[in-house]
């Protein structure tokens, strides 16, 4: 038996089959929309310039290119010494009563470091002053006898003679007793001390160094090579790592005239100029004694240098590219390199930035740093 639907039911059928279209439609529509914004969005992020096309262009640093002052020079090391410099001694025995100064201390000349008990002294001195009042009256009684006649030369003359032997103990004696009074024998820091309240010391024992920080000097042997480019009052400078970049002037004290034939060195004292007192005995140097100096060169900083297969080059900026140069040095320093060619003065060299570069790369310069050459 055939069943059959009634017009009703076809209409409810017919009308949810519409809506059904209806929806996917309006879906596809949808998604074709975010499509579209999204591609819209991904063009707009894109776009870095006029003609919408990607900025490929690299940051970097650059600096101006000066021109000043560079040196040539021959380096060396060495360990500071000091000019002046004197152990401290006792002149006489005896056991330490007070110490008055310490280890870094700085002393003028004169001042008193340690003092010894005097008492034995005291009474040496005291005695000794007694025998000479003796003596000296004795002579007095003698001299106005032997002007009288009544005394002979020879007994006159054994007179003057005791008092004088006396009055020369009795100096010594005073002597003895100023030094129980232990001074600085020149200006500077006290570098060691070497003696504690209660001991006793000999006159063989030292008890102090004093050192003189001001005048510096640094003893270099120097290959003979090199004598007809050094002479006296030759600028030199002198650098430590202790002490970071600072640089301290120097010159050439003395010049040894003797070759030392096994070493093939001689001998060249450096002055220090150690105002600022950073310099110290013993602290390692290195010397750079100045052979030639040019006023007026092209300098380049290290931190623009690029090194390839042992040749050095820069990268200038011209037009928005770096130009890839290479660099023909002079004189260097701890800062710059000397171009003899190819660079001048005004060019901007990229610093920071120019790893992984080539030639005729495009690049845009986000800040330019003043030269400190």
């Amino acid at each position: 038996m055939r069943k059959t639907l009634s017009i009703p039911s076809l209409l409810i059928i017919v009308g949810l089959s519409l809506a059904q279209m209806q929806c996917s439609e309006t879906n596809a529509g949808n998604k074709n929309e975010a499509k579209k914004d999204k591609a819209a969005q991904s063009d707009t992020t894109n776009v870095k310039d006029k003609n919408n096309k990607p900025d490929e262009s690299v940051p970097v640093e650059v600096t101006k290119i000066d021109k000043g002052e560079i040196s040539s020079f021959i380096l060396l090391s060495s360990n500071l010494e000091t000019e002046r410099m004197a152990d401290v001694y006792s002149r006489v025995q005896g056991i330490v009563e007070r110490i008055l100064v310490e280890e870094g201390d700085y002393v003028e000349k004169g001042q008193k470091l340690l003092e010894l008990e005097a008492e034995e002294h005291k009474l040496a001195e005291a005695g000794a002053k007694v025998s000479y009042d003796q003596q000296t009256q004795a002579f007095e009684r003698a001299e106005a006898m032997f002007k009288k006649q009544l005394l002979s030369k020879e007994e006159f003359e054994q007179a003057r003679f005791s008092m004088q032997n006396a009055q020369i103990e009795w100096e010594k004696a005073k002597l003895n007793l100023e030094y129980t009074h232990i001074e600085a024998p020149i200006s500077g820091f006290i570098g060691e001390r070497l003696c504690r309240p209660g001991d006793r010391i000999q006159v063989s024992n030292k008890l102090f160094s004093v050192v003189n920080t001001q005048d510096i000097i640094a003893i270099v042997h120097v290959p003979e090579k090199e004598i007809g480019k050094i002479r006296k009052s030759q600028k030199a400078f002198l650098t430590s790592d202790n002490i970071g970049d600072k640089q301290f002037t120097g010159w050439i004290k003395r010049v040894s005239p003797v070759v030392d034939p096994q070493s093939g060195t001689f001998k060249v004292t450096i002055g220090v100029s150690n105002k600022t007192g950073k310099l110290r005995p013993g602290m390692f140097v290195n010397v750079h004694i100045i052979t030639e100096t040019r006023p007026n060169a092209v300098l380049v900083p290290k931190t623009a240098v690029v090194y390839e297969n042992e040749a050095m080059h820069v990268y200038v900026v011209r037009d928005s590219l770096a130009h890839k140069v290479k660099l023909n040095p002079g004189f260097q320093n701890y800062a710059a390199i000397e171009a003899l060619s190819d660079i001048e003065a005004g060019d901007k060299v990229i610093v920071v930035g120019q790893a992984g570069l080539k030639d005729q790369t495009k690049v845009k310069v986000v800040s330019e740093k003043a030269s400190s050459l």
